[in-house]
């Protein structure tokens, strides 16, 4: 089957620590985790965290290798943005500060106008926007 519209996508990061960044999107965001693993402390073995809403063509999984840590690198403009299309909720934002979160200026100016920029403890940015994908 090609891909297309209806293929799911996976979004893989490495985590420096996989309990604070289950609580950032979890318990800040509202993902739910979907599955999980506990690698043993031998090179190749790793813990994994996948997390993200049941219903949704993506997920986000976050791996940690004990034996050799990938340390995550992202930049300012390593982003996952998610469409409210509406308002963002500052009690929202609160509680992904709350769970770990840093809220942070984005450099590109739109995401600073149309949302909120919150990074998350490994330093990968999540972007909550106020407009709706069909017309970002």
């Amino acid at each position: 089957m090609p891909a297309d519209g209806q293929s799911h996508i996976r979004i893989a990061r490495p985590s420096r620590d996989l309990v604070a960044a289950e609580r950032f999107w979890t318990r800040g965001l509202g993902l739910e985790v979907l599955f999980r693993t506990e690698g043993g402390d031998e090179p190749g073995e790793h813990d994994l965290l996948m997390v993200g809403w049941r219903d949704a063509a993506w997920h986000l999984e976050l791996v940690h290798e004990a034996a050799e840590p990938v340390q995550p690198r992202p930049t300012a403009e390593d982003l996952l943005v998610v469409y409210l299309d509406e308002p963002v909720p500052d009690e929202l934002v609160e509680r992904l500060e709350r769970h770990g979160g840093k809220r942070v200026t984005s450099p590109n100016p739109y995401w600073n106008q149309w949302g909120v920029t919150v990074q998350d403890p490994d330093g990968y940015r999540l972007v909550l926007c106020r407009r709706g994908w069909s017309n970002a």
